[in-house]
């Protein structure tokens, strides 16, 4: 086989083009013959003379050394924000949440290093704790369209991946390190990290990582404190060994753990009640092992892991003791793949088998007492063949789940269930590619928010709950063009509609069901929605690179209605799970082997939607907001392995809020403000 890869731009850029939206996003253009058929993840293109588009046109890919934004993040919104369909709200690290066209975590699949990062913890505060430091790449399927995919993967799944010694050891190279300094100006934030890794004989490999973030307050375009006083550490430490040929065996541990003084709800940055000491810690233990040997029949994948996330509050600071509580989830699982190659004389077939089992458990303490547990378990089997021949690919594929929800949610109830899905994707003409796929959804009632966890206590059980179930259709195409206005030059093209069907969508109450006359009028608990809602949009990507020059152009468009109301969805983690259209533009220049220059632009359109909050019918007004970022690089010829980069985020000093964060336009205490304008500059030594 033989594969060029056109990687994604330095920097990622998005803007209007009639109403439609491109991504884009390249480095480094290879030519490749005019037989070679492209696939897309809308950030990188990959060329590749015998693989399916399937797998690659409906997943972007971030990868954190090739764009300098990430490489200077304390936020994932630093640079999950440049997918299209993606929005990452919160504006402190202790709050932030993933959105896939309005879908937020708990109905998405996300991984670190392959462990599950499952259950709410507090709907005031994220659920995901990762220090971005600590990343290599992240890979986001932005809407689920494959079986592989499985249970709490409604929106899609993102996986984020912890660098490995391999990424960092030169060519003969046995032990190295690498330092880093950065230095943020907005809230006085300095990180500091090492990296030592080393490859001791030619089979095994090795590094540790230990990284501390320091942070004060920041502030808003306005110039309004956002509180947090806070301290991280991170540890990473990773073993990797060959056995003979076929065997390759791994060993992880990642930690992240941020102390500070946090507002008394985090998405509340400027509320007037006193912040609090607070602490939120994931630690994550992973074993992988793989046998790939020379059959193509035969290439095993498989994973242990278990991973852990805690928030502890500790509200004697502020003289209420009834605030007090230590929040835990901690999900254990394993996962076993196959993948197979075969050839017939009707077309060559990758066959993906696999199954996965995982157990999620919550536990939560208030004022130091017991308060509650609960647990669930998932157990899944799924078979995908990716069939070409020709021009044309087919990808069906079947899974089964076998779910047992949590005993406080729905009375312990066993869900069974099989869903389908088929994708195809046919070359029309040299380097063009249209592609659809339908892929059904299922996703068992979650664990309840872990500090509401009352094993009964003013608890509605509900034994009816309905598991949500649905669909995901879409439809797109994807082409690319060489030579246009020099040799060597490319531009890649590409759009997708989609739908994406909700049937029993479930909301968590906090109070005010009625729980007969055993437990009251005041309960809290989980029911499905009287409607069901659709989601559509469209994602549409431009990507040229030339010489040395990069741009691209992207736009998103995604929106909920429920079929009887024609009302969105309500988010309890936000304000409404609407975001307005947004429109990206990206600009990369070297004008020298040693130096880089980017330039990002995010507008995001206005956007109204209607919701039920409370029993009462809500209308929202999300503003408008537009955001420059420009930055440098240079890594200078007299010094091998050094980088200094410098940036400027937020150039304009715009005071606004990401439309996936708390937002309330009538009431700036109650909404989750961005920071202001902020200098980022930092210093990388590899040897």
């Amino acid at each position: 086989m033989r594969e060029v890869k056109l990687s994604k731009l330095s920097s990622q850029m998005t803007v209007l083009s009639m109403g439609v939206a491109a991504v884009l996003w390249s480095q480094a253009v290879s030519a490749a013959p005019a037989e070679d058929m492209p696939s897309t993840t809308l950030q990188t293109i990959t060329v590749t003379a015998n693989s399916s588009v399937r797998d690659k046109v409906q997943t972007d890919s971030v990868y954190i050394e090739d764009y300098t934004p990430a490489q200077q993040a304390s936020h994932l919104s630093d640079f999950l924000n440049v997918v299209p369909g993606v929005t990452v709200g919160g504006t402190s690290a202790v709050n932030q949440r993933i959105r896939i066209r309005g879908l937020e975590d708990s109905n998405l699949k996300v991984t670190i290093d392959g462990a599950r990062q499952e259950g709410k913890l507090f709907y005031h505060m994220g659920d995901i704790t990762i220090d971005p430091d600590l990343l290599k790449q992240a890979d986001v399927s932005v809407g689920n369209n494959s079986v592989t995919l499985g249970n709490d993967a409604i929106g899609g799944a993102v996986a984020f991946k912890t660098v490995d010694a391999v990424d960092l050891l030169k060519p003969g190279q046995r032990i190295g390190a690498k330092v880093h300094a950065g230095y943020a100006s907005n809230n006085d934030e300095l990180l500091t990290s090492t990296t030592v890794y080393a490859a001791p004989t030619d089979n095994v490999d090795l590094l540790a990582y230990y990284g501390k973030r320091d942070s004060d307050s920041g502030e808003d375009g306005n110039g309004r404190e956002l509180f947090e006083d806070s301290k991280t550490e991170s540890i990473l430490l990773k073993a990797g060994a060959y056995i003979a040929d076929d065997h390759h065996i791994g060993a992880n541990f990642s930690q992240t753990e941020k102390k500070g003084i946090f507002p008394f709800r985090p998405d509340f940055p400027s509320r007037s009640e006193p912040p609090i000491p607070q602490q939120v810690k994931r630690d994550t233990y992973g074993i992988d092992y793989s046998f790939n040997p020379s059959n193509p029949l035969i290439d095993v994948d498989t994973n242990v892991y278990q991973t852990k996330t805690r928030i502890l509050r500790d509200s004697d600071y502020i003289n209420d003791p009834g605030f007090d509580f230590n929040a835990e989830v901690q999900t254990t699982g394993a996962k076993i793949q196959n993948t197979s190659d075969i050839a017939t004389n009707v077309g060559t077939h990758k066959l993906i088998s696999g199954i996965e089992h995982y157990k999620k458990e919550s536990e939560m303490e208030r004022d130091f007492v017991k308060a509650g547990s609960d647990e669930a378990t998932n157990t899944s089997v799924y078979l995908e063949d990716q069939w070409r021949n020709g021009k044309l690919t087919l990808t069906p594929g079947v899974r089964y789940d076998r779910y047992k929800s949590p005993e406080f949610i729905s009375g312990g109830k066993t869900y069974d269930n099989v869903v389908g899905a088929l994708a195809a994707s046919y070359e029309i003409a040299p380097l063009t590619q249209v592609f659809a796929s339908y892929t059904q959804l299922f996703n068992g009632p979650d664990l309840s928010q872990t500090i509401f966890n009352s094993n009964g206590d003013k608890t509605y059980v509900n034994n009816d709950l309905k598991a949500e179930e649905g669909s995901n259709a879409e439809v797109g195409i994807v082409t690319t063009l060489r030579d246009l206005t020099v040799a060597g030059d490319a531009l890649q093209l590409s759009g997708k509609y989609f739908e994406t069907d909700i049937e029993n969508y479930i909301e968590f109450i906090r109070s005010g069901l009625s729980c007969g006359p055993n437990l009251g009028n005041d309960c809290q608990g989980a029911v499905n929605k009287d409607e069901d809602y659709k989601i559509k949009g469209v994602e549409l990507a431009a990507d040229y690179k030339m010489n040395n020059f990069s741009m691209g152009l992207s736009y998103a468009h995604a929106r909920s209605k429920g079929e009887d109301t024609g009302y969105s969805f309500y988010s309890q983690t936000g304000s409404g799970s609407d975001a307005g259209d947004k429109y990206m533009v990206n600009l990369a220049y070297q004008p020298t082997d040693t130096t880089e220059l980017g330039w990002r632009s995010t507008y995001v359109a206005p956007v109204t939607q209607t919701f039920i909050l409370r029993g009462d019918v809500t209308e929202l007004k999300k503003p408008s907001y537009d955001v420059h970022d420009i930055f440098m690089s240079y890594s200078p010829a007299q010094v091998d392995g050094l980088k200094a980069t410098v940036g400027v985020y937020n150039l304009f000093d715009e005071t606004y809020a990401s439309h996936g964060s708390r937002l309330n336009p009538a009431n700036a205490t109650a909404t989750d403000f961005e920071k202001g304008r902020n200098i980022k500059a930092s210093l990388t030594y590899q040897f």
